[in-house]
Formats: structure tokens, sequence, C-alpha cells
């Protein structure tokens, strides 16, 4: 089974998020509160894929996506927005994010989001 990091600052977001991927059977979750917290769960776990809030403190989700792909160019990384960050959407895809999801989440859009890129 995949393991996943769901990076985001409000644990509700994580919560919502690690719901979704529980009625996919993705249940191998682990959980970061910020860039930084990312990209060093990041270094020591290797997961196989990343769901990331653009907007946290410390180091945003851009960062951390910079510097995960500066480490590990396979990384696969989807990136979460709200809605009016179409900008930091396509910086983040042209940094290598594989796709994004926009919040308020679907379930439905997680897990096919999920599904499309670790299968």
């Amino acid at each position: 089974m995949a393991k996943i990091l769901i990076v985001d600052d409000a644990a509700f977001m994580r919560m919502m998020i690690k719901d979704a991927l529980a009625k996919g059977q993705y249940d191998d979750v682990v959980e970061a509160e910020d860039g930084a917290d990312a990209v060093e769960k990041y270094k020591d776990l290797h997961p196989d894929l990343v769901i990331m809030d653009i907007t946290m403190p410390n180091m945003d989700g851009l960062e951390a996506l910079k510097t995960i792909r500066g480490e590990d160019p396979e990384a696969k990384v989807i990136m979460c927005s709200a809605m009016g960050q179409e900008s930091m959407v396509i910086d983040a895809i042209k940094s290598g994010a594989k796709d994004f999801i926009v919040k308020p989440f679907k379930p439905d859009r997680i897990l096919s989001t999920v599904s499309n890129i670790i299968g």
C-alpha cells in the first residue's frame, strides 16, 4: 500500500484529506504541519505521494515542493489551493507538482487524483 504524506497547517484539513483517503483504502498516512516539517518527513520516510497545501507558515508549499523535488526529482506531489490562487498553482506545476486540488475538497476528487498518480 502506498505511503502518503499530508501537509497542511490546519489540522481539520489534514483530517478531511485523511478521511477521504481512508475511503479509498489508503491508510498508510503521515502528517506534517508546514513545509519545513514536510521536507524533514519526506527525507526520513520517502512517501509515495505528498498532498501539500500551498499557503503555510515557516515554509510555504511552493518552497517545500522545490526542496523536495531538488532532493528527489521523481517525487510525486499534489498541491492544494484555495480559489483565487491560480498563479501559485501554475508556479507549482512548473516546479514539478503532478496535479492540484482546489479547496473546499470533494472526497471523490481527492481519490481520483491520488489514483491517477499512484494507482
